[in-house]
Order: structure tokens, then sequence, then C-alpha cells
């Protein structure tokens, strides 16, 4: 075990908590949120949604099943959610110098490390928990004894420019040929839909898809205010004047919302965890879901052309939209979880449904 390095989290209203770095030691900045979820920290870490933000894991123990291979299939990492960790540092309560899983590899200490990502334990995240839920999702920043940073609030950055592929990528020969915008994909909704006799064509964020050939239409996840996505809102519009089905998932939903003339807002503290319960409007049918974001739909500002599609059962927020003529739905939340839940995986299937009737 290495010798102990006293770390402190500073939030921007004046609060300081002292804990233990893990990981690189290397002072970081950016917004402090929380996941309630009890496992998938591989997954949570290398979900580009959390690009600029500082990660506080509610579960108390992490690290006990370390960082599992990169095993590849159909080029993408397995076991991860993208390529590289996109958090800016990692919270939790207490860390597990020891790990053991048939699949792990490394530490998740070492995985830190060769990232240069910080962590810090021995920090009360109960505690931090609920001064976030009570003052709002704050700006923070880690800073190692004997270091100084300043704080750096991300959603003034265009995050999905950041995290987008640079170039256009094929994956799958399948029947049905989707063109995926990506605005930070999770490598599991690529999986999903190769898994439905699909050939992907992933794109960047800004790229005119308007006169290229393809029978469905799909929208990713990805960090940020979608406001900041003035490019990919404007090709989003263009789309709406086909009938070529569309779908979108959490980021992807707020652009499609944007795009028809609704708005969006930054929640208090957002919704991220793998147990929230949300509502199929006009059904009784609830369902558990997997969710990642800090904004959402201001359902009051949907036009006539559309309505919600789901609610939220905690807060009532909007969880999806749909068109009322056309071929167009997203969700808020993430149907491809991994790991879990799957309760809206059928989702992927009325996308596929949507092109086969689309067809002539």
């Amino acid at each position: 075990m290495k010798e102990k390095t006293k770390i402190r989290l500073s939030l921007e209203d004046g609060t300081v908590y002292y804990g233990w770095s893990f990981g690189a030691c290397t002072p970081a900045a950016g917004e402090v949120v929380f996941n309630t979820a009890m496992t998938g920290y591989p997954e949570s870490l290398t979900d580009p949604s959390y690009k600029g933000q500082i990660l506080c894991l509610t579960y108390p123990l992490v690290g006990n099943y370390g960082a599992p291979a990169k095993n590849e299939e159909n080029d993408l990492y397995r076991f991860y959610e993208s390529s590289s960790i996109h958090i800016s540092g990692l919270i939790v309560s207490d860390y597990s110098f020891e790990y053991s899983h048939w699949n792990a590899t490394e530490s998740l200490d070492q995985w830190l490390s060769r990232n240069r990502i910080p962590g810090v334990f021995g920090i009360d995240t109960r505690a931090l928990t609920k001064r976030i839920r009570e003052k709002g999702t704050m700006l923070g920043k880690i800073e190692p004894e004997g270091i100084e940073t300043g704080f750096y609030d991300p959603n003034k950055t265009n995050l999905v420019s950041e995290v987008s592929t640079r170039e256009v990528k094929i994956y799958g020969s399948g029947r049905y040929r989707i063109m995926l915008v990506d605005c930070g994909v999770k490598y599991n909704i690529i999986r999903n839909l190769l898994k439905r006799d699909t050939t992907i064509i992933r794109v960047p964020w800004d790229y005119d898809f308007s006169k290229d050939d393809f029978d469905g239409l799909f929208l990713t996840n990805g960090p940020g205010d979608p406001k900041m996505c003035t490019v990919t809102i404007g090709n989003i519009k263009k789309a709406f004047s086909s009938e070529r089905p569309i779908f979108g998932i959490c980021l992807g939903n707020q652009l499609m919302a944007l795009a028809s003339g609704a708005d969006t807002y930054k929640l208090k503290y957002g919704h991220r965890s793998h147990n929230q319960p949300v509502i199929q409007v006009g059904t009784n049918k609830a369902y558990i879901t997997s969710q990642n974001h800090g904004y959402a739909v201001d359902n009051r500002t949907l036009n006539e052309e559309w309505e919600p599609l789901f609610i939220n059962i905690n807060d009532n927020t909007n969880e999806g939209m749909r068109h009322k003529t056309k071929p167009f739905f997203s969700t808020q939340f993430h149907p491809e979880a991994s790991g879990g839940p799957t309760d809206t995986d059928y989702l992927f299937d009325e996308f596929i449904e949507n092109i086969k009737r689309s067809l002539p």
C-alpha cells in the first residue's frame, strides 16, 4: 500500500472536506455530482456524460473488484462505455485496496493513476450528498496537500465537441442503416443496435447528415448543456421534414426537444442512479431505469405536435417525448443501461419496427 497523502475537496459555497488520496495525486476541478448506484463504477467512470464532473459514489465501499480487462468486441471495449475515463475526479467513502474479480487486470487506484485522475477516500459521502441535495449541484475542486487550483464550470464549455468522434466510423453489416449522431455515445448503445441487424454510421456531433442515405436516425447521450449544440439542433430540425424514424436517448431527448421548439432547464442536482422509476404516459406501466443527466425538458413548452412519453415518478420531470403523427421518440433515461436495469430494452425493438414500417 502506498503512503497516504492528505487531500481536500472544496465546494464553491465554502464547504471543505478532508480525506486521503488514491489514484493520481493531482489537482482537479469541475462540477460535483453524486451517483447512487450500487455497482458499475467502470461503466460510470467511462461514461462520456460525466465529462467535466467530479463524481461522488454513495455506495460505501468502492474498488473491491478492480478494473476489468480491455477486451474488444466489434471494435469496442467490452466492459467499458468508452475508450477512456471521462470524470475529472472520484470521491468515495471507503476505498478497497485489495481487489478480487475474475476479469480484473489492475486496481482502481492503478487505473486512475494511469489516466491522471485523482481519487479521494475517507470523506463522509453521506454528508456531501445531503449537502448537494439541499444546496444543489456545485462547483468543486480537489487539491492535494500543498497544491492549489481554481474552480472550473464545465457547463460553460461545449463538452459534446470534446467527447464526440472526430471521424465517421462504421460498425456492423446489417440490413438497417442507422445514422448515429455521436454526442458522447455509450458503447452499450452501439452494442444494442448491432444485435438488431443494423449497420451503424457513427458521425461527429456537428456532422450534416441531411444528404446521406440511412433508414433511421439515432441521437445519443452526452455531457453538458444541450443548448451548446446549436449545429446539431439545426441538423435535427432538417430531419423532422422527413418520415425517417428518429430515436434519442438522454441528451438526444433534450436536443430533439430544442429542435422542436421546446425548452430545457438545469435540474437542481440531476438524476444519476440505476433505480429511477418512470411511468409511461397514458398507461399504468412503470419501469425502473438507469439515468445520468443534469438537464431536463420542460413539458410545458412542448407544442401541439409533441407529447411526453414518460414521466419521472419521483419529481414529475420529463423522461421522454414523441411526435403525435411521425415515428420520432426519445427517452431521458438509458434503455441500454449496463449494468442494468434492462426493463426498457424493448424500446430498441420499437425503433427497428418503426424503420421496418417506413421502408418501401
